[in-house]
């Protein structure tokens, strides 16, 4: 056992970095996300008094999982109808007394069959994502209904009732043949990648970077490309990731602060993560299958292959979203674009599409943090700190809002 010093830290830390895979196994075991999420917040509070008492065991993660099956055993047999489940009883307390018996209770990784569960087509598009961000990747609702511009109250009703539905309509708790993949896979992408992009653009806390997440989602990648080698899209995904979570060291400054693209130190970018994802976008357009997590790692793929800022070829990058909105027309892929307009030297254009999307993202942060640099750019001061003070405003993660403020700052000079 150890000694319990700063044991708040120190759960916090296990909760961030196995909360997916502990609750992902504790849902397979159960058949049931409430059930599994009520027995793993039961665990926690017994870790907060056991700890204290007696310092945090050698397994953790295993004494968390143990607990959590005894806690979800008691909880059962405190229903009305509980004689019903009895050979449910009978599976878990079998499962316990074989953990019992170990020194380590061993944690199946069913992270995989839980994506899977969550993106299942009887789910609308928008809760399969929205539910696997929550179970897997440990995103709050709050989190979740900040990427998609949504009330929290409303997102939280989103996720009840897909919870409920996964559990009524009895949806298998696994992965699924080939022969069904295809119905779901798109889902399964965009979950992955959106628990990479809340990982390394966090919304929310001090840190720019969730290390956690963006690692959580390229093993989950990497397993799907073991299963299924032959589809672009899987390839196309990794490649994005890998490009992209290459920059991570430069993206910080050593006082937490975030660095901006152009003006980050590209020496401290992992060049071998790099090369591998240049490799893997290689592997998957040579399949002949165009698609959006191709188009989005050719983009990065721009960025992460020059050593100097002012060599990126933004008139191809400007092209390249114009053929992603093909795939998803949407209105955050036409400000990328701009953006990418802007950079190629037309910030006329520019700015002008900026206020076309305003109504529809004037809740979007990086749309105001877009028109503050350009309008600065067009010497219109005023207008540039008051986007600056709307970008500001709307930025829920330390390190980016002193990033803003200090780029408003210049502008006061």
């Amino acid at each position: 056992m150890k000694n319990a010093p700063g044991l708040e830290a120190v759960i916090t830390q296990i909760v961030r970095k196995d909360r997916g895979r502990l609750l992902a196994a504790l849902i397979g075991s159960l058949n049931s996300f409430e059930l599994a999420e009520e027995a793993f917040s039961d665990a926690l509070e017994s870790a907060i008094i056991h700890w204290q008492r007696g310092g945090v065991p050698d397994n953790p993660q295993g004494w968390l999982l143990r607990v959590a099956r005894r806690k979800a055993i008691d909880r059962i047999r405190r229903q009305v109808r509980f004689r019903e489940r009895q050979p449910e009883l009978a599976r878990l307390a079998a499962e316990d007394e074989m953990d019992a018996n170990s020194m380590a209770p061993d944690i199946p990784d069913k992270r995989l069959a839980l994506i899977f569960t969550c993106c299942h087509p009887a789910l609308d598009a928008k809760s399969r994502v929205a539910l696997t961000l929550r179970s897997l990747g440990g995103l709050s609702t709050q989190e979740i209904a900040r990427a998609y511009l949504d009330k929290e109250t409303t997102m939280g009703q989103r996720l009840s009732r897909a919870k409920t539905k996964i559990a009524v309509a009895k949806i298998p708790y696994a992965v699924p043949g080939p022969e069904l993949w295809g119905e779901r896979l798109g889902s399964v992408l965009s979950v992955i990648y959106l628990i990479f992009n809340e990982g390394y653009s966090a919304s929310s806390g001090d840190a720019a970077i969730r290390g956690d997440l963006c690692e959580e989602a390229i093993y989950l990648a990497r397993l799907l490309d073991q299963l299924r080698g032959d589809e672009p899209e899987i390839i196309g995904l990794l490649s994005l990731m890998l490009t992209t979570h290459a920059r991570r060291a430069g993206r910080q400054s050593d006082a937490g602060t975030t660095i901006g693209l152009a003006d980050q130190d590209r020496g401290l970018w992992d060049g071998a993560m790099v090369q591998e994802g240049l490799s893997l976008l290689e592997r998957a357009m040579a399949l002949g299958q165009a698609g959006p997590f191709q188009i989005k790692a050719a983009i990065s793929a721009l960025h992460a292959s020059v050593k100097v800022a002012t060599r990126t070829d933004w008139p191809q990058i400007a092209l390249l979203y114009g053929r992603l909105y093909y795939f998803e027309p949407t209105a955050v892929v036409q400000l990328n674009r701009a953006v990418s307009l802007a950079e190629a030297g037309d910030v006329g254009a520019a700015l002008a599409e900026f206020d076309r999307l305003a109504p529809e993202l004037q809740g979007y942060q990086p749309l105001h943090a877009a028109r503050a640099e350009y309008l600065a750019r067009q010497g219109d001061m005023v207008a540039a700190i008051a986007a600056y003070d709307r970008a500001i405003e709307l930025t829920g993660n330390g390190a980016d809002r002193e990033f803003l403020t200090a780029r408003r700052a210049k502008l006061m000079h």
